[in-house]
């Protein structure tokens, strides 16, 4: 079979119409869960070479399928991808595709991965922030994700913190729930390991913020 026989072969029809609903874009929806897709695409990684991968993701994210596209993303979800140049490169052409928040939230992961790979394309990511598209906007801020994570950050991974710390400002005052919700994600996980800077920056740009985003932010800061 081919790999998206494979997933049509695990369609659940009554699961299909209840995804429909909840995501509310309107594209074919095949029923079939987030583990039984990691199954999948674990065993298509593994049997296929690089250049067949990234060709077996853009053919699936072309389907327009929901669960398609998701696998798509998971096929590009590696730390280690090299060279990764085309891996990237696909993972922004899907950008302006972005129109929910399930499938640009896998495929911001795939991107972690490859801004992690090479901060310097971090340049790129920082135009997404004054698009006219909601999703790329956000994807700005769910792709570097893992800035915020770091413990003892290097200097150059302090730089890039303050660097996306601006974007978040730059974006408070974006009325969008979607942004709101990802301002305050980003705020929220640096609060874990910076709290320092999560508190200043609620303190300059809280008020800002709607008020569920501010109480989001703070949710891991010490009273």
């Amino acid at each position: 079979m081919t790999p998206l026989a494979d997933l049509e072969a695990l369609a659940n029809p009554s699961k299909a119409a209840e995804m429909l609903a909840y995501h509310k874009a309107a594209r074919p929806y095949l029923g079939v869960t987030v583990p039984q897709i990691d199954d999948l695409t674990d065993r298509w990684r593994a049997d296929l070479t690089l250049d067949d991968r990234l060709q077996l993701a853009a053919d699936l994210w072309k389907t327009n399928i929901h669960e398609a596209r998701i696998a798509a993303a998971k096929l590009l979800t590696q730390a280690r991808i090299r060279p990764d140049d085309a891996a990237w490169a696909l993972i922004q052409s899907w950008v302006p595709d972005f129109d929910a928040w399930a499938i640009a939230d896998h495929a911001s992961i795939a991107g972690q991965k490859r801004l992690v790979a090479d901060p310097t394309r971090l340049a790129t990511v920082e135009t997404w922030v004054t698009s006219p598209h909601l999703w790329t906007r956000r994807a700005a801020l769910g792709m570097t994700l893992p800035w915020t994570k770091q413990n003892f950050p290097k200097p150059a991974e302090l730089a890039a913190r303050d660097r996306v710390l601006d974007w978040c400002a730059r974006l408070a005052d974006d009325k969008d729930w979607f942004i709101q919700n990802a301002v305050a994600g980003w705020i929220r996980d640096l609060a874990r390991h910076d709290a320092p800077r999560a508190r200043a920056f609620l303190e300059t740009h809280g008020p800002r913020l709607k008020p569920f985003a501010q109480k989001e932010a703070a949710r891991h800061l010490p009273d």
